[in-house]
C-alpha cells in the first residue's frame, strides 16, 4: 500500500461521517476526540471498530473521522459505514467480507415527516364525538 489516503462517507439517519483512513498503528481520532471520549458507551464504540476487526486491518491504518448531525447511535453507525466505504477504496478484495457482514448497505430507515392535519407523522388529533 503507499502512503496515500482514502476517504469514505457514512450516513445514517440524521448523521454524516467522513472517513480518512490512512496507513498506520491504529489510531482513530473522531472529531479530534478519542472513542472513549466521544462515545461514552462501549456498544457504540465496538460498533465502530467492527470493519476494522471483520478484515484484521485495526493495526494497519489510522483513522481519522468527521461526524455531524444525529445522535450519538445514529453517528456512530454512521462511522461504521464509512470506515467500511474507505476500506473498499484501499484494499477491493475486502468487499465480500464487508458485503457479507452487512457493512456496505447503507440503513435506509429515516425520521417520517409530520403530515397536515395530524398532531405528527401517524398521531392523529384527539377525536370527540361532540
Amino acid at each position: 500500500m503507499e502512503k496515500e489516503k482514502f476517504q469514505g462517507t457514512g450516513r445514517r439517519k440524521r448523521a454524516v461521517a467522513r472517513i480518512m483512513l490512512s496507513p498506520g498503528e491504529g489510531k482513530v481520532l473522531i472529531n479530534g476526540r478519542t472513542p472513549e471520549d466521544y462515545f461514552p458507551i462501549p456498544t457504540l464504540r465496538v460498533c465502530i471498530l467492527q470493519p476494522l476487526k471483520a478484515t484484521d486491518t485495526l493495526k494497519k491504518f489510522n483513522v481519522h473521522v468527521n461526524v455531524r448531525g444525529g445522535g450519538t447511535a445514529g453517528q456512530a453507525e454512521a462511522v461504521r459505514h464509512g470506515i467500511a466505504r474507505a476500506l473498499i477504496k484501499a484494499d477491493e478484495t475486502l468487499r465480500a467480507t464487508l458485503k457479507s457482514a452487512g457493512f456496505l448497505r447503507r440503513d435506509p430507515r429515516m425520521k417520517e415527516r409530520k403530515k397536515y392535519g395530524q398532531k405528527g407523522a401517524r398521531r392523529q388529533f384527539q377525536w370527540t364525538k361532540r
